[in-house]
């Protein structure tokens, strides 16, 4: 046993290890995803344009508008629910025209859908309720699925409505009343009634079987279709029911992301992702995540998604904004703090500065002082000289002799003097520096305090954090200020910076900063540099006239 524990240890490491990574990656490509959302809306749109072309095709009968109008209609569902609606309702007037049974209750199913979606319960009720059971019995069987399906939405999104009054279990119950007729009539093979049978499962507390039921239906899917983001979906709210956070997280993730490749608008993955985010503490994810949701749900008009984000919506933005807020005067007080730094480095230099005039001048008078020595020298040599061409001329006068030995005596002693006064200056000299040694190594210090190369590697890293946050906020920046221009004219940052100076103007402007004079000393530039690129920029816009107020919007999603 003792031999067994270790290994055991290191292989619930290893998967626990796997497990975390696995989970990092898929809310990675998620984020990516977040921000390039757009990408799959346009791919939306580009089919529903094909489709939506061969309306034009000449002659086209009623039956062919019909399957035309049922396309569109697939197509928009959980895409935006209006033209859904209005193709829907299409389909309904040429199914009563053409009389065709089949397809009128066909219309009014999916009109009730629809209906549920964007919130008008009651008129979704109304046609349901206008369908004869008994007559619809005489029709194929699919619709009979539709027809039970429809019922089933309209209950559980109103229970989701009206979950904080009593009346909650009262029409809960009459969804699982029609999950339940589901059950009997969808072949047992198919994923949709595995589905159903673990949603039976959830509600039954057995989360074993739901569990084991759709674990393999996932390991066989290997389409991102709107069917695997159901599945993850379902598989996700298992797992918190189960309070394992960690597969919550990670199945709400895949969901979403095969909603977003899909461009799947009506969606409850992505608002359950940012819950469980915020109950983890990752506040800054579970904001964007948020956020994407309300966008999206306000683009599709799904009532159920957008009350549904509200509740917890202004939640996540007060923790998003009061951590935000923290950031900002972290921020304040870095700067203070670097400002107080340069403040005593402007002290430091002027000091060294003052030290170094002092030395000079020290110097100076040494290099004076060492030229009257030199002279000295020089006139003591000489008086040697005519000292010994006296010696030399014993037989001279005393009065000769006198006399030399008076100028000997004088330029002797003007020399010991001079030669004293010199080794005092020498000495305070030699004190001096060695006060200055001692109190720093002035040399090496005034070297250091030359270099500029402090001051601009703190600017650097303040122009590189700026660049990161201002990005992630609005981490389209870059791309939507290039929409602004012609190819060719786009700004492109180097591989080893965030945002270019143009950039990082214009990110101000995006901030609220307008005046020139203001940016020019936030990003120590010239006024006439800030002015040069502002104008610069707007003469190559697209949009001249409004060139600026369009950079103010970038980031704002509008319908």
């Amino acid at each position: 046993m003792k031999n067994l524990i270790f290994p055991m240890i290191l292989l619930c490491l290893s998967n626990l290890a796997f497990s975390e990574t696995k989970q990092e990656e898929i809310l990675y490509n998620l984020y990516k995803l977040i921000d390039n959302k757009e990408t799959y809306v346009f791919q939306k749109e580009k089919k529903i344009a094909e489709i939506k072309k061969m309306l034009e095709v000449p002659e086209i009968t009623q039956e062919q508008l019909y399957n035309i109008n049922k396309q569109l209609h697939n197509e928009y569902k959980v895409f935006i629910s209006d033209s859904a609606t209005s193709y829907v309702k299409k389909n309904l007037n040429i199914a009563t025209f053409l009389n065709n049974d089949i397809w009128i209750h066909e219309s009014k199913i999916a009109l009730s859908f629809l209906y549920s979606l964007s919130g008008k319960y009651f008129e979704a009720l109304e046609i349901l309720n206008e369908i004869d059971s008994q007559h619809l019995k005489q029709l194929p069987p699919w619709l009979h699925i539709e027809y039970y399906g429809a019922y089933k939405e309209l209950y559980r999104y109103y229970s989701s409505l009206v979950q904080s009054n009593n009346n909650y279990d009262k029409y809960y119950f009459k969804s699982t009343l029609y999950r339940d007729s589901l059950l009997s009539i969808v072949n047992p093979e198919t994923q949709f009634h595995k589905i159903l049978c673990a949603e039976k499962y959830i509600d039954e507390n057995d989360t074993e079987k739901a569990k084991k039921l759709l674990l393999d239906v996932f390991e066989n899917t290997h389409t991102e279709d709107r069917e695997k983001a159901i599945l993850a979906n379902v598989l996700a709210n298992i797992f918190r029911k189960e309070g394992n956070t960690e597969l919550e997280i990670q199945f709400y993730a895949i969901s979403s992301i095969c909603d977003i490749k899909n461009a799947i608008k009506e969606n409850a993955s992505m608002q359950s992702l940012a819950s469980v985010l915020y109950r983890t503490g990752d506040i800054d994810h579970a904001y964007k995540c948020i956020k994407s949701s309300l966008d999206d749900a306000m683009f599709c008009n799904a009532y159920l998604r957008t009350f549904e984000v509200s509740n917890i919506f202004p939640i996540i933005d007060a923790a998003y904004q009061e951590k935000v807020s923290k950031q900002q005067n972290i921020l304040k007080v870095t700067l203070l703090l670097v400002s107080i730094l340069s403040l005593l480095l402007i002290i430091a230099v002027l000091y060294v500065y003052k030290q170094m005039k002092r030395v000079a001048r020290i110097r100076k008078e040494l290099y004076r002082t060492n030229i009257k020595l030199n002279e000295l020298n020089e006139s003591l040599q000489i008086s040697n000289e005519q000292l010994h061409q006296t010696n030399d001329k014993l037989t001279h006068v005393n009065l000769e002799l006198s006399e030399t030995n008076l100028v000997k005596e004088t330029y002797l002693g003007k020399f010991i003097d001079l030669c004293s006064n010199y080794i005092d200056k020498l000495d305070n000299y030699r004190r001096q520096l060695n006060k200055i040694a001692a109190s720093g190594k002035i040399e090496a210090l005034y070297t250091a305090l030359k270099s500029s190369q402090f001051i601009d590697d703190e600017l650097s890293n303040f122009y590189h954090n700026f660049d990161e946050t201002f990005l992630h906020i609005y981490p389209s920046f870059i791309k939507e200020f290039n929409e602004l221009f012609p190819d060719g004219e786009k700004q492109t940052p180097k591989q080893d910076e965030l945002l270019t100076p143009e950039l990082r103007i214009y990110a101000l402007v995006r901030l609220g900063i307008q005046d020139s004079i203001k940016i020019a000393s936030f990003l120590r530039y010239s006024i006439t540099t800030v002015y040069t690129y502002r104008s610069k920029l707007r003469s190559k816009s697209l949009y001249k006239e409004d060139f600026e107020e369009r950079v103010k919007k970038i980031g704002i999603y509008s319908i």
